[in-house]
């Protein structure tokens, strides 16, 4: 994380961290009133300060149209010269992605002009003052959910592939599904509690990356493939149940399911046995399931040995929507004549 400190009155922090251009006034009096989603009739003949990323710019004939967007949604404004001259001014400078704010007038849309699809369809914001507080140069692709650019090139500019809605609530979900889990873990009983990241290297599991220590030369810290250690010291310390939602760091191969660094919901518990814990975790994954999307979840959960899966699906993980199951055939074809069945069942293996 870099801490900045800058006169607003003086500077403005553009989207590359190294580069600061200066402000052309102050932002003094231009205290965002609204989020972008929140307008609607209830606001009409309301002023308004908004502000957000030019989305869509529309120019017909005198008047500006400006699909403005945040984080929550969209809101048209309007720069008509018919009401202010120097807004009409700032709106035909105006391309995707420039940072905007306004000032205005919230009214109702014309009859015929209402967008269902909007939240904030049936309202328009018809612009006293304008400010742009950033430019933006070229964009290398289109801020929308059907764009055709490369995987590489969207992770280059990663900023703005985050700005498509797709994304942007992905993120968003993430992180309620996150709070939802500490929520329903925290109801248990369980207390979250910060383990290090930096600490000595141990010799069991995954193998782990290591950090140089510039304080003491020739030697290195250790990132944590997981809590393992410090959660047993937690235990024994006396604390009764513990979690984290935590990162953890593996020097591995790649896997379809893990990269060398990925996110678990890790969990200690004393004095239990194997039915407290496949209780207790129904309860959290039921409740942060529901809280999260709504929908009821049935209980109690199926369950299922390990021997069963195994030989149901020959997978201790297995996808339980896959109905072709598994058969065990090693008596029908062990003396059918074809070597390499006859000789997988005589050294012990089985033929599904």
């Amino acid at each position: 994380m870099v801490f900045m400190s800058v006169n607003r009155n003086d500077f403005f922090l553009t989207r590359s961290r190294n580069e600061i251009m200066p402000l052309s006034h102050s932002l003094d009096g231009w205290k965002r009133t609204h989020k972008l989603d929140e307008l609607g009739s209830q606001n009409i003949g309301q002023a308004v300060t908004l502000m957000g990323w030019v989305h869509t710019r529309r120019d017909h004939g005198n008047v500006v149209f400006v699909d403005l967007r945040d984080q929550n949604g969209l809101t048209q404004v309007v720069m008509d010269p018919a009401n202010s001259e120097s807004a009409h001014q700032v709106g035909t400078k105006l391309r995707s992605e420039y940072v905007l704010a306004i000032k205005g007038t919230v009214r109702a849309r014309p009859e015929g002009m209402i967008n269902e699809k909007l939240v904030t369809g049936a309202i328009e914001v018809i612009v006293d003052s304008a400010c742009i507080l950033n430019s933006s140069k070229a964009l290398p692709f289109q801020i929308n959910d059907q764009v055709e650019a490369s995987e590489a090139l969207k992770l280059k500019y990663r900023y703005l592939d985050l700005r498509r809605d797709e994304l942007k609530q992905k993120i968003i979900a993430r992180t309620r599904l996150a709070s939802a889990i500490r929520q329903a873990l925290e109801a248990e009983e369980f207390l979250d509690i910060e383990t290090p990241i930096l600490y000595k290297s141990t010799p069991e599991g995954a193998r782990e990356f290591l950090v140089p220590s510039r304080i003491h030369p020739g030697n290195f810290y250790a990132l944590p493939q997981s809590p393992q250690l410090f959660k047993q010291v937690l235990m024994v310390s006396g604390f009764d149940k513990y979690y984290q939602i935590v990162r953890c760091f593996r020097d591995e191969d790649l896997r379809t399911d893990r990269q060398p660094e990925f996110t678990q919901v890790d969990c200690e518990m004393s004095f239990v046995e194997q039915e407290d814990i496949i209780s207790t975790f129904e309860r959290v994954v039921t409740k942060a399931v529901e809280s999260f999307s709504g929908r009821k979840i049935s209980q109690p959960f199926p369950q299922m040995t390990y021997a069963k899966a195994m030989e149901d699906y020959g997978s201790d993980k297995p996808d339980t929507r896959f109905e072709l199951k598994l058969k065990d055939l090693s008596d029908t074809v062990k003396d059918c004549g074809f070597k390499v069945f006859t000789e997988a069942v005589a050294t012990g293996g089985i033929v599904n």
